[in-house]
């Protein structure tokens, strides 16, 4: 029998001994008075043995503690992805409230729903003001009425040349002619004689960008085609003559002084008058009269009639940013509302992955406590919210269209971060998360106007100074603050803040939702590394598992053979004892 190693004795034994023969004897008295004895056997065959199961209940007993490790992973997946849908619906309520809290920078201001501007047009007498002008107004802009009156529009000038049979047939015409338009360069094209009317127009077309003058073709009749040249620009006069070979002439577009034979349109600006002020331009699109605004004249406005321009706050804007925001609490709500579900036993449910989490209890209780604060004795319901029983937001559109039409101001003050200055050369240009108590800032210039320092109560420690800003120093109250000083006079200033719902928001949902150092962000962080770490123990348990997998396999498959031996040698020492036995 072949030998096997010790360390495989207690397994081999269990198997061997499953699979070996068991043999009883008996004796009896022959007549003759003589003992005979006689032996009988059964046994179990070694392949009776399930080898593959005994070697997976192995290895499986190897993987438990990677199942537990991998069940760990999944649960963790689990509060990552809702980790990641609170971020999602917080970060909603930041958008929606940096909209509606008037951010400070310039970089910001776009997203300020209250900067947003609308021009509203009024008819004085017997005018179409909509089909006569459209103005649109960028953010930002200041406040105002205006008196438009549109007198002449711009027009560009177009000329026409003589009818030709064709468009397409070679006219025999060569030679150099200029075109472009005056306080321009002419530019010089080259004619040749093989060039259809078509093809002179093309050549035309290929110099537009430095001549400024274009080139089409009109089909006048079956038979009759003119060439036209228009001015690329309204409020532009083309120029035109011609070199060698006369092709301007031939082509009908001048005459024999050189004159322009046929001017279906005269190139003229527009003249519109504001508040009074006559204004000339070359274009109908007007962008440089007024910052921030750009006229588009149509037609003109009959004498003795005018157009009223009102630029005001697009109400529009602020009514989208309150439903936003509503829309964006609701969906937290419910999200929260989730979270907290109990079974019919009183335990959490499979569904409420943040169940009793502390993130999610204090971002509740703090966007909650947001919504409800007072701010000078006016609430949330100015804008037409309230809560239901549910503790979700209700919005009365009616209550908001009649506090936007009525109370624009006062919804500001509500929403809105305001900072109120005794001196119009103090300037907000960025802010902190928490605003200090009101406070005199003392402002020094010297003998050239230029700022030297800042200070409250005498302490210039507070600030730092860069040109023209007064930036709040780290670790004080002022910490985040940036203000412009746009004066040339040392003086001292009184500064208050407010601080409004959607102030109070943003900041109670900012830091939860950073992408980059924000609390969720951090727990998120915190548990993929901890998946990574557990996934490499996962992955070097199952790499150990299936080495042993393959150590067990060759060793059972020695096991086999040892007991094949085993079995053979039985075999034939129990022949050998029925031979004797019957000898």
């Amino acid at each position: 029998m072949a030998s096997v190693s010790s360390s495989t004795s207690s397994l081999l034994s269990s198997a061997y001994t499953s699979s070996t023969t068991t043999t009883t004897a008996s004796s009896s008295t022959t007549s003759s008075g003589t003992t005979s004895s006689s032996s009988s056997t059964s046994s179990t065959d070694s392949s009776d043995i399930d080898w593959d199961a005994l070697i997976e209940a192995a290895v499986q007993a190897k993987l438990t503690r990677a199942d537990t490790i991998d069940v760990k992973i999944t649960d963790n997946e689990t509060k990552i992805a809702a980790y990641e849908s609170l971020q999602s619906l917080l970060t909603d309520i930041s958008t929606a409230a940096q909209a509606l809290r008037a951010p400070s920078g310039v970089v910001d201001a776009q997203d300020d729903a209250f900067l947003n501007r609308a021009a509203y047009l009024t008819a004085n007498g017997d005018v179409d003001a909509s089909a006569s002008v459209s103005v649109s107004v960028d953010s930002g802009t200041e406040v105002g009425s205006y008196d438009l009156e549109i007198q002449q529009l711009a027009k560009a000038h177009k000329v026409a040349g003589s009818a030709m049979a064709s468009s397409s047939e070679n006219l025999g015409l060569s030679g150099v002619m200029t075109l472009g338009v005056e306080d321009g360069e002419g530019v010089a094209i080259t004619i040749a004689e093989d060039m259809t009317l078509a093809e002179i127009a093309e050549a035309i077309n290929a110099t537009s960008d430095e001549s400024g003058v274009s080139a089409t073709i009109l089909k006048v009749s079956a038979e009759a085609y003119r060439l036209v040249l228009s001015s690329v620009e309204t409020g532009q006069t083309i120029t035109a003559s011609d070199g060698t070979g006369g092709v301007l002439a031939s082509l009908g577009i001048v005459d024999e002084e050189g004159a322009f034979a046929d001017e279906l349109q005269a190139g003229q600006q527009a003249i519109l008058v504001l508040d009074g002020v006559e204004i000339t331009r070359s274009s109908n699109d007007v962008d440089d009269l007024i910052d921030g605004m750009t006229f588009r004249l149509y037609q003109t406005t009959p004498a003795g009639t005018s157009i009223t321009v009102e630029v005001g706050a697009d109400v529009s804007e602020v009514k989208e940013a309150v439903q936003a925001l509503v829309d964006a609490y609701n969906a937290f709500r419910e999200f929260a509302v989730s979270q907290q579900t109990l079974t019919s036993s009183g335990t959490a449910s499979e569904e409420s992955i943040l169940f009793g989490d502390g993130t999610l209890r204090s971002a509740t209780l703090a966007v909650y406590d947001a919504l409800n604060q007072t701010i000078d004795d006016t609430a949330m319901s100015l804008l037409g919210l309230t809560f239901d029983e549910n503790n979700y937001l209700e919005l009365d559109e009616t209550a908001l269209d009649e506090a936007l039409l009525s109370n624009l101001d006062e919804v500001q003050s509500l929403l809105s971060f305001q900072m109120d200055a005794s001196s119009a050369d103090l300037m907000l240009l960025s802010r902190g998360t928490s605003a200090p108590a009101d406070f005199t800032l003392d402002v020094t210039t010297d003998a050239d106007g230029a700022l030297v320092s800042a200070s409250v109560n005498g302490n210039a420690s507070l600030f730092t100074v860069s040109g023209t800003r007064i930036i709040g120093a780290e670790g004080t109250a002022y910490e985040g603050f940036t203000f412009v000083f746009a004066g040339q006079k040392s003086q001292s200033i009184d500064v208050s803040f407010s601080t409004g719902i959607a102030e109070l928001l943003y900041n109670a949902t900012e830091d939860l939702v950073d992408g980059s150092a924000g609390t969720l962000q951090t727990l998120i962080d915190n548990l993929e590394s901890t998946n990574d770490t557990l996934q490499s123990k996962s992955d070097t348990i199952r790499s150990s598992a299936e080495t042993y997998r393959t150590n067990l396999t060759n060793r059972y498959a020695e096991y086999q053979a040892a007991i094949s031996e085993a079995e053979s040698t039985q075999d034939y020492l129990t022949a050998l004892l029925d031979q004797w036995n019957s000898s």
